[in-house]
C-alpha cells in the first residue's frame, strides 16, 4: 500500500517545543499518512479532505471550531495523555468526531514522579545536593537528613489507577495510607495496599503528614483544595499534586 492511500494525519510537527514523540514518528508512519499542521495551511484544500485523524500530543495542535470546519474527513481525534481539558468536548462532538486518549498510559510514571516528590521533600534532597557540590560546604546537620518516611502517614486524594499504584509505593515505604475517593475501593483491594477508606476529605486532611493528590481534573475536582483545606492540615504536613494544577485555588 502507497503512502498516499494511507489515512492522513495531522500532527503538530517533527521539530521543535511542540514537536510529537519521536518514538512515536515511525509506528505512526507505519501506518498513516503524516501531515504537519505546517503543511496543511500551507494547502489546506489538498490535504483537508485527506485527514482523518489528529494525533495531539502535548495538546498541540489547537483544537478549534475554523480547524474542524476544514477537516470534512475528520473521523477521530486521539490525545496522548489522560487528561481533555484542553479540548472543547462539545464542540467537537458537534461535527461527529470521536475523542480517544491513553488513561492509563502514564499512571506507572506519574506514581513514580509522585513518591520522588514525596522523597525528595521529606528528605531534603533538592537541598542537600546543593549544599553537596558546593565548595563552600564544609560540614552540616543531622537535621538537613529530613523528616522520616516510614511510618508517616499519606493521605491520597483520587484512589484511581495512578493513586492506587501511589499506594502500592507508599506501602514499601510501610506507611500508613488513607485515600479519599468518590468511589471506594473493594475491600480485597484497600487489603491489598494496607489502606483506610475516608468517606470526608476532612479527616484525610488532618491525619495525614503527606497528602498526595491524585484527581482528574472535573468541574467537581476544580477549586478542590484551597485555603480552608489547608488550614486543616498539620502544620508539618506536606502537599504533593500530581493532577492539574487548578484542582488548587
Amino acid at each position: 500500500m502507497g503512502d498516499q492511500e494511507l489515512p492522513g494525519v495531522l500532527v503538530s510537527g517533527f521539530e521543535g517545543p511542540y514537536s510529537i514523540c519521536e518514538d512515536h514518528v515511525g509506528v505512526l508512519q507505519k501506518h498513516f499518512n503524516l501531515i504537519t499542521m505546517q503543511e496543511f495551511l500551507e494547502n489546506k484544500t489538498h490535504f483537508g479532505p485527506k485527514i482523518q485523524a489528529i494525533y495531539l500530543w502535548a495538546g498541540k495542535p489547537h483544537i478549534n471550531q475554523e480547524l474542524l470546519q476544514s477537516l470534512p474527513s475528520l473521523r477521530v481525534i486521539a490525545s496522548s495523555g489522560v487528561g481533555l481539558d484542553h479540548l472543547d468536548l462539545k464542540l467537537i462532538d458537534s461535527f461527529g468526531v470521536k475523542v480517544a486518549n491513553t488513561p492509563h498510559a502514564v499512571a506507572n510514571p506519574t506514581a513514580d514522579l509522585g513518591m520522588a516528590l514525596l522523597l525528595a521533600v521529606a528528605r531534603r534532597v533538592v537541598e542537600g545536593h546543593q549544599l553537596a557540590i558546593s565548595p563552600h560546604t564544609e560540614n552540616f546537620s543531622a537535621n538537613w537528613l529530613g523528616e522520616e518516611v516510614t511510618g508517616a502517614t499519606l493521605g491520597i486524594i483520587g484512589m484511581g489507577s495512578i493513586g492506587y499504584k501511589i499506594a502500592q509505593r507508599a506501602r514499601a515505604f510501610e506507611m500508613k495510607i488513607l485515600y479519599h475517593n468518590r468511589k471506594r475501593r473493594s475491600l480485597e483491594e484497600e487489603e491489598a495496599v494496607g489502606a483506610t477508606y475516608c468517606e470526608r476529605l476532612d479527616d484525610l486532611l488532618q491525619q495525614s503528614d503527606f497528602v498526595m493528590l491524585a484527581v482528574n481534573l472535573t468541574p467537581q475536582s476544580q477549586g478542590l483544595i484551597g485555603r480552608r483545606e489547608l488550614s486543616l492540615m498539620k502544620p508539618t504536613a506536606t502537599l504533593i499534586n500530581v493532577g492539574r494544577e487548578i484542582i488548587l485555588c
